[in-house]
């Protein structure tokens, strides 16, 4: 069996930034410990499957697509630079020419279109709700240690942890963190939690005039860190929106690799909006 895969840098358009994610074009479904061991080799935050739900057409025509996404650890339900990496594979190494791209995923239908350079996918808006931070001081200790923190906020729906530091913290702040993945896991071991996602206000009125900045961590689900996370700008847009009394915003996710994220609320979705960079095409031969 041979299965074409592609290795493409989400939201960023320079190669070696943003957030690599693998995608893998099947013809038929694999066995599920297959999903897995190719995921694990890849060793990337995410490998994609996509798969054709119309015999009849192909990944050049068709229009609506399954779409898996697994880490080397496990199957997640929500994906955001992973769904951006397949859409870029269809549109710029398929040709395809279909204006909207449907995703049938286990977060139910997600469409990705173009806009200039860029792609745009519909995602759900999941919004967080405030926590009392004490109930949370052992993983607070152990992700940001004394800064102070204005709010702790939870997403049931994704399972991310939301701490938004104090405003007098700045970009150079959440850069200098680096929380022990050990000392994360330790702090919190009842499943309950998928995503740490650390967030200060931005700088709107400086060029090129970010509303947030945020850094996500997921060892969890065996990622110690998400360079660029499309599902937790899901959380992040709900929040910050409110917060700032915005429905459009421009994010950017400090990680060491980067990536910016422009956000626009439609009710209870989100557009999410990035660009990305394909690097690398090959034949997985199993």
């Amino acid at each position: 069996m041979e299965i074409p895969i592609y290795t493409v840098d989400a939201f960023t358009n320079l190669p070696f930034k943003g957030n690599p994610a693998a995608v893998c074009l099947l013809e038929n479904e694999l066995k599920e410990e297959l999903y897995l061991n190719i995921a694990a080799e890849m060793n990337l935050s995410e490998t994609a499957f996509l798969t054709k739900l119309q015999p009849t057409e192909d990944f050049c025509s068709g229009a609506r697509f399954g779409l898996r996404w697994f880490t080397p650890k496990n199957e997640i339900t929500l994906c955001g630079h992973a769904t951006l990496a397949s859409a870029a594979v269809l549109f710029y190494k398929k040709g395809n020419t279909n204006p909207v791209l449907a995703f049938e995923t286990l977060s139910g239908q997600l469409l990705v279109h173009q806009r200039g350079d860029s792609l745009v996918m519909d995602f759900p808006l999941n919004k967080p709700e405030v926590q009392d931070r004490n109930k949370y001081n052992d993983i607070l200790k152990a992700a940001v240690g004394d800064l102070p923190i204005q709010e702790v906020c939870y997403c049931k729906t994704t399972k991310k942890l939301l701490v938004r530091l104090l405003d007098t913290c700045d970009r150079s702040v959440l850069t200098s963190l680096s929380p022990v993945t050990d000392a994360l896991l330790k702090s919190e071991d009842s499943g309950r939690i998928k995503s740490l996602v650390i967030t200060v206000k931005g700088a709107p009125n400086t060029q090129p005039g970010y509303d947030f900045y945020s850094r996500n961590f997921a060892p969890w689900v065996g990622v110690p860190e998400d360079p660029v996370t499309g599902s937790a700008h899901t959380v992040l847009a709900a929040y910050w929106s409110e917060k700032l009394g915005k429905k459009k915003l421009l994010a950017y996710q400090c990680s060491r690799r980067g990536g910016e994220l422009e956000l626009e609320l439609k009710g209870d979705r989100v557009d999410i909006a990035g660009r990305a960079v394909i690097l690398l095409q090959g034949i997985l031969k199993l």
